[in-house]
């Protein structure tokens, strides 16, 4: 998808078998592009990482594996990790997270004995590393979450939802739901004290209640349901409920208990966004657009509208500063979205 930053849009795409991550200006005029790795062109060939930007850096992931830092005014690079040093190697579809920025770290998913680094974002030298278990990398992305004044992050692997400590990477709890799925692509979200992680291929979600005890951190399962499959859309906490995609519809659940509010087709199997208190959806084929209330009550569509491009879209939509983007093949659209 696309990082927007003071009015410069970045992404990340192929050219003639390589990848190249760019920046374009406000009304989509290119600024530079700088050269990331060798393409990844295996299954579903394409560019999968979303650029991050902090601090005036841009860090970005290849699907061989490949992380850099680039200076997010000029594109020129600062330095360079591969994944695969660190003993990881890509699963089937290749790396697909964007890296994590927590502070000074930038936090990646290697996979293997040292499944999650953590790399200084200024040198890219490691800083801590996992250890004592190991999992082979999926497609989602770390997630940063602070409770009951410890700093964690989360992430979905191929043998399950492990959690580690920021401040060095120890094991916090691991829970083994959807362990040898086909593929776990959605990046667990928190909320309220609890961490929701859904997957598709029939898997569904699962709800865990995080509590700590001293220096004890335990996560409880709360729930689990089949009433939200979802492939690689996503899904938003707002208000105490889950919105997401669940098989070609969208579903409601409420975050405590797992009670379905409600289901409705909108723009069918798709990802989304949450922006000024709408949902904004974006279907998987078609090129399929809506704009959608953000309710328990039910999902009500206050518009619609369709762009052009072939295949799957699985970027998610991005608004920022009232416009909305959307990347779709090899194209890539802004609309004005702000109100009156």
């Amino acid at each position: 998808s696309v990082a927007v930053v003071n009015g410069t849009v970045y992404t990340a795409g192929d050219v003639a078998n390589r990848m190249f991550v760019s920046a374009l200006d406000s009304t989509g005029k290119g600024l530079w592009q700088a050269l990331v790795d060798a393409a990844w062109t295996k299954s579903v060939p394409g560019a999968r990482s979303t650029p991050t930007i902090d601090g005036g850096n841009l860090y970005i992931e290849s699907g061989n594996g490949v992380v850099g830092c680039y200076d997010a005014q000029t594109g020129q690079p600062k330095w360079r990790q591969n994944l695969r040093d660190f003993g990881g190697s890509p699963h089937n579809w290749g790396y697909a997270e964007s890296v994590l920025i927590l502070g000074e770290l930038a936090v990646v998913t290697p996979g293997g004995q040292r499944c999650i680094v953590a790399l200084n974002k200024l040198t890219g030298k490691p800083v801590w590393s996992t250890s004592g278990w190991q999992a082979a990398p999926q497609y989602g992305g770390n997630y940063a979450f602070v409770h009951d004044g410890v700093p964690m992050i989360a992430n979905g692997t191929a043998e399950g939802l492990a959690c580690v400590s920021a401040k060095d990477g120890s094991l916090l709890w691991y829970n083994t739901f959807s362990a040898k799925n086909t593929a776990n692509c959605p990046t667990p979200v928190y909320s309220d004290g609890y961490v929701f992680w859904a997957n598709g291929y029939g898997k569904g979600g699962i709800c865990l209640k995080v509590d700590v005890a001293g220096n004890k951190v335990t996560a409880t399962e709360a729930w689990r349901t089949a009433d939200m499959e979802c492939h690689h859309g996503g899904y938003i906490i707002n208000d105490g409920c889950i919105y997401g995609n669940h098989g070609g519809a969208w579903v409601c659940l409420d975050l405590r208990t797992g009670q379905k509010r409600w289901q409705a087709q909108g723009v069918g199997k798709g990802s989304l966004c949450y922006a000024d208190g709408m949902l904004y959806l974006f279907g998987e084929n078609g090129g399929r657009v809506g704009l959608a209330t953000c309710s328990p009550e039910g999902l009500e569509m206050r518009g619609t509208f369709q762009v052009q491009g072939s295949e799957k879209s699985w970027a998610h939509p991005v608004v920022i500063g009232g416009r909305l983007n959307l990347r779709y093949d090899d194209n890539l659209y802004c609309y004005d979205v702000k109100a009156g």
